[in-house]
């Protein structure tokens, strides 16, 4: 029997099966499982794990992000739709930096880090919609750096594994317009109360953040102005009510913080300036003029 005759003698028990498993959106989920597999085996395999338990995006193979069909292999954290929207900020950024009138910058290609990159999604999707960019990715996880070495390829992005900067190249300090840091920010006692999907089959270090849950991010802000290029941007999301904690910690590091948030998405984004050494703390002062350029 070929696949789309699977589908379609199969599709009603397919969607009654995910849907006595719990599944919400079965008959989306089946689809997606019944257009994604290549035989009929493979679909039945595909719909037994995923009422199993599984996550979907495991179980496909794949999570779409921002138009993007991201590789996501088992145990690899799965991108959120509501981190979307920081890439949409960086990318707001990198548009206004090009507008922003800087000779030093025209020609340049954007430098760009996405640190705790997991599938390397976030860096992926912000390259997709820069002209010129140099692409720079890296996580401990190494799953995690297997599967970003496959999505940033596209791009002709490096993926390094190690623990947050320590295995990037020297020369990029300095240099970093756009620093994308998706660290965990679960605290450490409410990891056990995450969905199954996340607690269960995606990686602890990708989810765990410490005791208040903030503990990966005060390391990415201190060390962010040694990498941050005057101008340069450091961005990752948090809880709102992690965000007085969160600012704090970029202000101590000497940025400049200001905070985005899309209650429809539920997604708070936190910002940080390194305007140099000579203006930290300025606040909001020259917004737009980031050098993302190298």
């Amino acid at each position: 029997m070929s696949v789309s005759a699977f589908s379609t003698s199969h599709h009603s028990s397919v969607v009654g099966t995910l849907r006595a498993a719990g599944c919400v959106f079965a008959e989306d989920e089946a689809e997606l499982i019944l257009s994604t597999a290549q035989t009929p085996t493979e679909a039945a395999a595909m719909v037994e794990r995923r009422a199993a338990g599984l996550p979907l995006e495991h179980v496909l193979g794949w999570a779409e992000f921002r138009g993007l069909r991201i590789a996501v292999d088992p145990g690899v954290f799965v991108p959120r739709r509501r981190t979307e929207f920081l890439v949409g900020q960086a990318a707001e950024l990198a548009e206004l930096a090009g507008r922003s009138g800087h000779t030093e910058l025209a020609g340049r290609a954007a430098v760009v880090v996405d640190l705790c990159c997991g599938s390397g999604a976030l860096g992926a999707a912000l390259a997709a919609g820069l002209d010129r960019v140099e692409l720079y990715a890296a996580d401990i996880d190494p799953a995690a750096v297997r599967c970003a070495r496959r999505n940033v390829a596209a791009a002709g992005g490096h993926v390094y594994e190690g623990d947050l900067y320590d295995p990037l190249p020297d020369a990029l300090r300095g240099r970093v317009g756009i620093l994308l840091a998706n660290v965990p920010y679960v605290p450490t006692g409410e990891v056990g109360l995450l969905p199954a999907e996340a607690r269960v089959h995606e990686a602890r270090v990708a989810l765990d953040g410490g005791t208040d849950g903030l503990d990966v991010l005060r390391r990415v802000t201190e060390e962010a102005p040694a990498w941050l290029a005057p101008g340069g941007h450091l961005l990752f999301e948090t809880s709102e009510g992690q965000v007085s904690a969160a600012v704090d910690a970029v202000e101590r590091a000497g940025l400049a913080a200001r905070v985005v948030s899309d209650e429809e998405m539920y997604a708070t984004v936190v910002i940080g300036t390194w305007w140099g050494s000579g203006r930290a703390g300025l606040g909001g002062e020259g917004h737009g003029r980031g050098a993302i350029g190298g």
